[in-house]
């Protein structure tokens, strides 16, 4: 896009601070935010005392590693945590109730990992069992956790998220986003 999609506008937040805030209101942290391009620009934009803004310098890595970096800056400050959640800044209709719903399905089906359903895929949110935690901190490229998801099918629940395929990667999804 030439500029941090993660400072658009959309009903009066920007696109990052509309996750960090359904985020803030649901009961797991810590809640880790890597940046990576235009990191200083989105920090200074984005002001939530109870969040750890975290800069991956290795971003032009691909997804992998800010997936395998967040991870990390998690596990420095809490050794002890049991399940990740990972999301990403331009998937606008998230909602705590989302996020929500992937620890309880975890809870309830018994599957360590829980992504959602949408648009024919699956993608975030998604939640990973620290089962898993040894294999996305050796994740490399830009496929992400995907891989995973698909590797591990069998331990794998779904939960329903049609508006998660709505995402901002190019200027006219932005148009059609604030402009239906």
């Amino acid at each position: 896009m030439g500029k941090p999609k993660q400072l658009l506008a959309y009903n009066g937040k920007t696109l990052l601070n509309i996750v960090i805030s359904e985020s803030i209101k649901t009961k797991f942290n810590p809640i880790v935010v890597v940046l990576g391009a235009y990191a200083k620009e989105i920090a200074q934009s984005s002001d939530y005392p109870e969040v750890i803004y975290a800069v991956n310098n290795d971003w032009e890595n691909g997804m992998s590693s800010s997936i395998s970096f967040g991870l990390k800056t998690a596990l420095n400050i809490n050794s002890e945590i049991e399940n990740a959640i990972f999301t990403v800044a331009d998937q606008v209709h998230i909602s705590t109730e989302i996020i929500e719903k992937l620890h309880y399905v975890h809870h309830t089906e018994e599957k360590n990992i829980v992504t959602s359903a949408y648009a024919e895929t699956t993608g975030t949110p998604t939640l990973f069992n620290k089962k898993y935690f040894g294999e996305l901190l050796n994740l490399t490229g830009e496929s992400g956790a995907k891989v995973l998801i698909k590797e591990h099918s069998e331990d794998t629940a779904t939960i329903s998220f049609d508006l998660g395929k709505v995402d901002i990667d190019t200027e006219t999804d932005y148009k059609n986003l604030i402009i239906p």
